[in-house]
């Protein structure tokens, strides 16, 4: 599959926001520690993601109630679904100049009735958008960093209506935006959570 920016300057995919917040001292106080371990920017990114991906439980894997969905809240809280660690993701990347995209996915929802969107980065390298799934692993998921070949959490089944999103954002869709937003716990994001872009 071919990725599409979904703005054409490669620099709105370094820009900080409310909810890509680089610019706030507790990410980039994380982003400067793990860079230190780091001897180069392909090291650095697959610290970044595999410290949100392994660090940050998703709630619903958790149990946590809680909705976060601003970058520095993801990792003050150290919580969040797919979409908010992705802001997490994206906020480490854009921090140490990389350029970092959010994409999505069109999956069967967990209640198994209608679907859900599930939310990705993309990291930039060598002149060319790779996605990553930091959502978190468990029994039956595997996502890993990779630049040579995906290795994301969940294939895409078509004969269910599942959709692989090509479009790559500079910013949260403001559907699932919307919702992270109102959500007073995550029981009512879980139900209220769009189902395509």
């Amino acid at each position: 599959m071919e990725l599409i920016q979904n703005t054409p300057d490669l620099s709105a995919y370094l820009a900080a926001d409310e909810v890509i917040d680089h610019d706030h001292p507790l990410v980039r106080e994380t982003a400067a520690r793990l860079a230190a371990q780091a001897d180069d920017s392909y090291a650095y990114a697959r610290a970044a993601y595999e410290f949100v991906r392994d660090t940050i439980p998703h709630s619903a894997d958790s149990g946590d109630m809680r909705v976060t969905w601003r970058a520095s809240d993801v990792l003050e809280q150290g919580t969040g679904i797919c979409h908010a660690k992705s802001h997490a993701l994206a906020a480490l990347l854009r921090a140490e100049d990389i350029p970092a995209a959010l994409c999505y996915q069109r999956l069967t929802h967990d209640a198994g009735t209608g679907h859900v969107l599930h939310g990705m980065v993309a990291v930039r390298f060598h002149g060319a958008w790779h996605r990553q799934d930091c959502r978190g692993n468990k029994p039956g998921v595997d996502a890993r960093f990779s630049l040579d070949g995906e290795r994301l959490a969940f294939p895409v089944d078509e004969k269910a209506g599942e959709v692989d999103y090509p479009q790559l954002f500079d910013a949260p869709h403001p559907a699932v935006l919307r919702v992270l937003r109102e959500a007073p716990d995550r029981p009512y994001l879980w139900e209220h959570l769009p189902d395509a872009v």
